[in-house]
């Protein structure tokens, strides 16, 4: 190494330390914040100098923060904010493929892409996730049944080692399928290549329908779900007898050119424009206990009630369909300073007296969840970590501080462990880490695989302390 490469990357490594900062971080259910160290890198460079000084407790890359519990903390040590590695590197408008860091976020690709008439892959509830972090969580959406999780269109990658090497990584690789789900724990991702859709506007058709109890959904989501990209069922959890788990189905696809109006259509506002709206934010305080379980009975009611028996061919703005939470911002401070868990699960075909038996648990322990959806997954991903697998997922939202809640969740868990299921790591704030290896069969392969590339434990979180990952 030259005197002026050594002299570069010190310069590199001055600069991210005075970036640094000792923040509480925690994640969107604003449970359990620790203190970290936090650096702020601008160009691949900085990121691999505040790598090498991490010091013994290590350090994790965040991106938006919209995990849920502790996957990008890290009491003690560093935490490497990405988000100001924004670029989109190139656009191959005839292929359908993007190269962007790993700080770009979906929002920004759908401003860029969604005009060029390309959309995401996939996309979780919100939009304001990087690209980085999508790969790291490997998220799935409401088309996972039909197109699997976020990974499966990601061409290479770019991945920042332990000891300092940039690797290109392509999928059918172990490294790979270790990083897309492994939780940030094998690297930095610098960078991908991420494969798209076409779409010929920015409007989604929607169908809707409501469903009078569990069973009900569950039969409208199998006889049909094959017909749509998109399917999702939001699902009354405190709903009791015979409507137990009665629900809203909503499924959509991309609205071609010819489902406008003829005026739209040749309106100077192109069918591909992205203006998503947006409400004032939520108030910096909320009272404890606000979403109780009388407030969320009676907010369950009117949007059932409120809900089409059956409609089709609805226009809805992508943003309305996929990311309606987006539209608040700070919506977690919704839940109060405690803040909330999202406990999410999927259990597989053939087990859905499983999942009949956890919905009437949860309706007769009177959880207060507005924010709780119901999927069918498609095959599973090549992730090794990561969550979907063939089955029904369940999605909700807790108050952090309704009593008695861990226990009543460590129950869950041992009940979704043992039909073979799992939970989300992504959304996971308590596990237990006993309940690992039965809930991700390729554990020890992953351990293995990150003990060997990783044998200082240079890239760490709470998550991977506390599940011993």
């Amino acid at each position: 190494m030259s005197a002026d490469t050594r002299t570069a990357e010190a310069a590199e490594a001055a600069g991210a330390v005075e970036a640094a900062e000792f923040v509480s971080v925690t994640g969107w259910g604003r449970t359990a914040p620790t203190t970290a160290r936090l650096l702020r890198p601008r160009t691949p460079g900085e990121v691999a100098a505040a790598v090498r000084g991490w010091g013994a407790r290590g350090g994790i890359a965040r991106g938006l923060g919209r995990a849920y519990g502790d996957a990008a903390q890290n009491a003690g040590g560093s935490v490497l904010d990405m988000t100001a590695l924004g670029r989109i590197r190139t656009i191959d408008a005839e292929a359908g493929l993007v190269v962007c860091d790993a700080g770009v976020s979906l929002h920004r690709l759908m401003e860029v892409l969604l005009p060029l008439g390309w959309f995401v892959p996939v996309t979780p509830g919100t939009r304001y996730v990087t690209v980085g972090g999508a790969i790291g969580a490997d998220i799935h959406g409401k088309n996972h049944h039909a197109h699997g999780s976020f990974s499966r269109h990601v061409r290479s990658l770019e991945l920042l080692t332990a000891d300092g090497e940039i690797l290109h990584v392509v999928p059918g690789t172990d490294l790979f399928d270790a990083t897309a789900g492994g939780m940030g724990l094998t690297g930095v991702i610098l960078s991908a290549t991420v494969r798209l859709h076409p779409v010929e506007t920015s409007l989604m058709s929607v169908d809707t329908e409501r469903a009078t109890d569990l069973d009900d959904l569950m039969a409208r989501l199998s006889a049909t779900d094959h017909r749509y990209r998109y399917s999702v069922a939001w699902i009354d959890l405190l709903a009791r007898g015979r409507a137990l788990g009665r629900a809203v189905l909503t499924r959509a696809e991309h609205a071609p050119l010819d489902a406008l109006p003829p005026r739209a259509r040749r309106s100077r506002r192109t069918p591909l424009d992205f203006r998503p709206g947006q409400l004032p934010a939520a108030p910096g305080f909320v009272p404890e206990g606000l979403l109780g379980r009388t407030t969320v009975g009676l907010f369950n009611e009117l949007w059932y009630r409120r809900a089409p028996r059956s409609r089709t061919g609805e226009l809805q703005r992508i943003s309305t369909y996929f990311h309606p939470l987006d539209g608040v911002p700070h919506w977690n401070r919704i839940y109060g300073r405690g803040g909330f868990v999202q406990y999410q699960f999927v259990v597989g075909y053939g087990h859905e007296e499983v999942l009949r038996r956890i919905v009437r648990r949860i309706s007769r322990r009177g959880c207060p969840s507005f924010l709780a959806v119901l999927k069918r997954f498609g095959e599973s991903d090549p992730g090794w970590l990561s969550f979907p697998m063939p089955g029904w997922t369940l999605a909700l939202d807790i108050p952090a501080g309704l009593p008695g809640l861990a226990a009543f969740l460590d129950e869950l868990d041992e009940e979704v462990a043992s039909a073979g299921g799992r939970v989300c790591l992504a959304k996971d704030s308590r596990l237990r880490p006993e309940l690992l290896a039965a809930m991700y069969p390729r554990l020890s392969e992953f351990r293995s695989l990150r003990a060997g590339l990783d044998p200082r434990g240079v890239f760490t979180s709470d998550l991977s302390r506390r599940l011993a990952l």
